[in-house]
């Protein structure tokens, strides 16, 4: 007897999947990269016979508007059979709410750095957790910086909280201190300097995202201020947003940063432009997260032999893509894989080195 869930699979047709990325919000200047990243995945994966032998087709879901508003959607298109899996990379509160709208019907690939956590069936991470993505580049400026006293800056959400919590044991164990903490609303960044400036930090741990992001550093090169800032969240076309940073201060954490310079890296890099264009959006960590979560629910699906929730929970471990960051694999629904401190360099990232 074929499972009603399988039977849908069945008639000619695609598999459609959910890419949830923002379009819109503060977090919009991320959309056309990761769409890009995504389409250059599923056509891969067509290539290579899709998913449960049909083609995979993508179903855009603005992950810029509010979170409930996503998951509403997200959920409706699950109800009606629209849709059969989700992937996404968008902001964490709007993850919380997708998968408890979704709640273990269809499989879901997350592909950013998160807080840790949110186990639930069918929901796969593909990021760094705070320990692995920032505690290497705490130690790095503790260390070789002597940054001793830090200020911890982000937006007013799960994910900077629970970073905020991560570091300050790891800021202790550095033998750093916190000097003060800011936990604002989106908008309500750059007009924090003076506060920041007050407190006279060695460093800046900014949990800021998008928009807020940008806007906080270009506040704060014009400033003069030479405080070193770790950031969780800043990639290529925020750096480009930013106008470039020549202070050598300013470093980002991230699994992938478009220069790798690596075999995979530099192929991944000319598929892209061989795709979409030398003027297409710049590569950067959350672009490339959706071209990883939609080949990895490729892989989940060849390796479980189905879409359905508890054959890919159970079939999960070992689920193993290649991308432009090397071979990834899946353990325990997380993948852990080395970590890169970039700092800013003009518009690019030189990379100090990885962290494992």
């Amino acid at each position: 007897m074929v499972d009603p869930f399988e039977a849908r699979l069945l008639p000619s047709g695609s598999v459609r999947v959910a890419l949830i990325v923002p379009v819109s919000g503060v977090l919009g200047l991320m959309g056309p990269c990761a769409i890009n990243c995504a389409v250059l995945a599923a056509e891969e994966v067509n290539d290579r016979g899709g998913v449960l032998g049909r083609p995979i087709e993508l179903v855009l879901v603005d992950g810029g508007r509010p979170a409930r508003v996503v998951a509403a959607e997200v959920s409706e298109l699950v109800r009606s059979g629209t849709v059969r899996a989700a992937v996404g990379a968008h902001a964490s509160d709007v993850r919380v709410e997708v998968v408890a709208a979704i709640a273990g019907r269809v499989p879901f690939v997350y592909a950013p750095p998160y807080e840790g956590g949110g186990r639930a069936p069918g929901v796969y991470f593909l990021g760094e957790t705070p320990d692995r993505q920032l505690a290497p580049g705490i130690e790095w400026l503790a260390g070789a910086r002597r940054a001793r006293r830090w200020y911890l800056l982000g937006n007013d959400y799960i994910w900077p909280r629970l970073v905020h919590a991560s570091a300050r044991g790891r800021l202790r164990e550095a033998g750093a201190s916190v000097v003060g903490e800011s936990l604002v609303a989106n908008g309500g960044a750059a007009p924090l300097l003076e506060r920041v400036a007050e407190a006279r930090p060695d460093a800046i741990l900014l949990t800021l995202i998008g928009s807020d992001l940008i806007d906080f550093n270009r506040a704060y090169a014009d400033s003069g201020l030479s405080a070193a800032r770790l950031c969780g969240a800043l990639e290529e076309h925020g750096l480009l947003g930013i106008g470039g940073d020549a202070t050598g201060g300013l470093y980002a954490s991230m699994g992938y940063f478009r220069d790798l310079p690596t075999t995979a890296g530099l192929g991944f890099a000319q598929r892209y432009a061989a795709r979409f264009g030398q003027d297409a959006p710049l590569l950067n960590a959350h672009g490339h997260g959706c071209y990883e979560a939609v080949a990895m629910l490729a892989a989940l699906s060849a390796r479980a032999g189905s879409l359905a929730v508890p054959a890919l929970d159970a079939a999960a471990d070992g689920a193993t893509i290649t991308s432009a960051r090397g071979t990834v694999t899946l353990l325990d629904r997380q993948v852990r894989h080395p970590v890169h401190l970039g700092r800013a360099d003009g518009l690019s990232f030189f990379l100090e080195k990885p962290f494992q």
